[in-house]
């Protein structure tokens, strides 16, 4: 190649090598444009979480780190008057649960800017798909800053006008419209931090308040520094059902309307009681309000929905001048139902001071129609404590106390003892296994089957032979009828039982696990078999459950299932047992009270036309040793089946016994539903 050609090539690749070279500066021109980009987005993401985050915990204070100071400027507003505008608005509103989605920030031409949409929880439940844009500054760290961040749609000095029309929470009430979860006079205590004078005197006055409303002078001084607090505002301490006893000086006393409960501790495990809505609440729920109450325990919980009913009002934004702008949120107000129940108040407060504190409580069912005139519960507490705010001495007492006063012995299983005889007897006389007249020969108290037991032996009370069905029941035989339950069989005794209301739903407002025969499917031993046939075994019934299951007796052979709600209809099932089995127990049940050997044979001294059936089953790890013995009644209204009782003591004390603790209750009954 010669130099001339070689020259002219040299000189071609010159312009090729600059253009690749301008194509490189451009690309990481751009590049670098794009990397800016893409970080001032990523930081302006950042801005909006960190501002939408304060919102959501309340830390307005933190707001105007985000915020430029210039726009708020601009927008005639201080640092403050931001602060407190948010503030004043977000806490009016009662605003919670605030959720961030759809956010995105993009470049417009020289600016960036953003947009998103917040749910708020405001005192009316959920405020959907509130749209906000803007722009951002200082490489997207600065949110320039309109009042239409604080609610679409407002400019200048608008103002947000939060209007309430609250919902009345529907009454519970008992068979005949007597309250059992009313909304009545309650009475607010509270201070005027100015009628409190100061020094010496403002301590005396405080610490004489304070005893006086079951507070401690720490939880006064913390209710009066609270951030809203001003010296001529009233400052609420304490709401009770009852107004104090004593007044000190510079104590007030508002009479209002809140949630009270007549009855107090005689139906607290099943009425229940209502407390503050909290944010955790409002999370799972968003039909609710922040300034609400919600039903806390019992039937409050249970039937919430339909007794709490909706709030009503309006939410919107007024220039200022007061002409409304924008409607952001309008609701109707709906009150809540009122709930009326077959409970019978009288027989439950009777049934509640029969059981004189101690640990059990009392069922009382009307045979033929499933209606549940009684579900109380003892030791128990009071709900008005509970709903208007309970002192941390009264909870305390509640919580430490090993007898469980929260506890709803109505509703949890126990091994119903020698009652459950009964349904035995009856599986045995369907089945033709058990003959009624039939005398067995047994002597002593201790009887087992053969040496396979081992030391195992089932026990009696009272050593007669021979014994026949009646005799049984009228001594309560244990023996007796544990060898009816075996020569019965597992397969014929578990179809029998299967008939009731085991690992059945009962479909009531109540908590409570379903029935159970035993813990597996199958009996692993014959003394199992045995010991489940007098009631003990690993048997768990309800009272409820028990009132259920005996309802065959009142009524033929037809179980009927119990009812809470007066509205509802009645639930049968027809041939449980045979109407000839239940005869014949029925007349057995009348013998234990009127035979002086019976053992509920002090039931006679009443003059009541009664059926009945006592048990004791007793919890013990060894067999020789003395263990916890719970005590049951089971006794119906014989001439004309209008009503049921169990009654149930747990750890009875030496010489008591649900027996004893029922006299009264009856009486009221046969006086009443005859």
């Amino acid at each position: 190649m010669d130099r001339t050609t070689r020259n002219k090539k040299e000189m071609n690749k010159g312009p090729i090598i600059l253009i690749g070279i301008i194509v490189v500066l451009i690309a990481g021109f751009f590049g670098v444009r794009a990397y800016q980009t893409s970080q001032v987005k990523k930081q302006g993401e950042e801005t909006i979480q960190a501002f939408v985050k304060h919102l959501q915990k309340g830390n307005y204070q933190e707001l105007p780190k985000s915020l430029n100071a210039d726009s708020m400027k601009n927008s005639g507003y201080s640092k403050k008057q931001v602060v407190e505008k948010y503030q004043s608005i977000f806490s009016g509103i009662s605003a919670s649960n605030i959720k961030l989605k759809n956010l995105t920030v993009d470049k417009q031409g020289d600016d960036f800017h953003f947009s998103y949409a917040l749910s708020i929880n405001t005192g009316f439940g959920q405020l959907k798909n509130q749209k906000y844009s803007g722009t951002l500054t200082d490489g997207g760290k600065e949110i320039n800053w309109k009042p239409n961040l604080i609610f679409p749609g407002m400019s200048g000095k608008d103002k947000i006008n939060y209007s309430v029309d609250p919902a009345i929470r529907g009454e519970i009430v008992d068979r005949s419209g007597q309250g059992l979860a009313t909304n009545g006079t309650v009475y607010q205590s509270g201070i005027v931090p100015k009628n409190l004078g100061s020094g010496d005197e403002r301590t005396t006055r405080i610490e004489a308040i304070a005893k006086s409303v079951g507070m401690t002078v720490k939880d006064v001084e913390a209710a009066l520094s609270q951030a809203w607090v001003q010296d001529d505002f009233f400052v609420p301490l304490k709401t009770t059902a009852e107004a104090p006893k004593e007044t000190p000086e510079g104590l007030e006393v508002k009479e209002t309307t809140g949630r009270t409960y007549p009855l107090k501790e005689a139906a607290a495990q099943l009425i229940g009681y209502v407390g503050k809505v909290t944010a955790e609440d409002m999370k799972k729920n968003n039909d609710l309000a922040s300034d609400s109450l919600i039903g806390r325990s019992g039937l409050e919980r249970a039937l919430d929905k339909q007794l709490r009913g909706k709030d009503g009002g309006s939410l919107a934004i007024l220039d200022s001048k007061g002409n409304e702008k924008k409607v952001l949120q309008t609701v109707e107000k709906k009150d809540g139902e009122n709930v009326k129940l077959t409970i019978d108040s009288r027989a439950q407060q009777i049934a509640y001071n029969g059981l004189n504190g101690q640990a059990g409580s009392s069922v009382v069912m009307a045979p033929k129609t499933g209606d549940l005139l009684v579900a109380a519960s003892s030791p128990s507490f009071d709900p008005n404590k509970m709903t208007n705010g309970i002192s941390q001495t009264d909870y305390d007492a509640y919580s430490n106390d090993k007898n469980q006063p929260f506890m709803s012995r109505f509703a949890t299983g126990y091994a119903p003892g020698s009652t459950f005889k009964t349904i035995t007897a009856a599986i045995g006389l369907d089945a033709g296994t058990l003959n009624p007249n039939e005398e067995l020969a047994i002597n002593g108290l201790k009887w087992q089957k053969d040496s396979s037991w081992g030391s195992y032996q089932v026990t009696r009370v009272s050593d007669v032979s021979p014994v026949n069905l009646r005799t049984a029941l009228v001594y309560s035989d244990n023996i007796y009828m544990a060898q009816e339950t075996l020569k019965m069989g597992e397969k014929t005794f578990r179809t029998g039982l299967n008939k009731f209301v085991f690992g059945k739903d009962l479909d009531l407002p109540i908590a409570m696990d379903k029935a159970q025969i035993s813990s597996k499917d199958s009996f692993d031993s014959e003394i199992l078999l045995a010991d489940t046939g007098y009631g003990q075994g690993q048997l768990l019934m309800n009272p409820i459950q028990q009132i259920t299951a005996y309802s065959v007796f009142p009524n033929k052979g037809t179980m009927v299932y119990p009812k809470l709600i007066a509205d509802k209809d009645t639930i049968d099932k027809k041939d449980v047992i045979k109407a000839s089995s239940a005869d014949i127990i029925n007349g057995d049940m009348q013998a234990v009270v009127s035979d002086e050997n019976g053992t509920a044979h002090s039931l006679a001294a009443l003059n009541i036309p009664l059926a009945a059936k006592t048990g004791t089953a007793e919890i013990k790890q060894k067999q020789d040793e003395k263990g916890q013995e719970n005590s049951f009644l089971y006794a119906f209204d014989s001439e004309k089946q209008n009503y049921s009782v169990v009654e149930f003591l747990e750890d009875k004390a030496e010489g008591t016994s649900a027996t004893e603790l029922s006299k009264e209750l009856l009486t009221y009954l046969n006086q009443t539903y005859q």
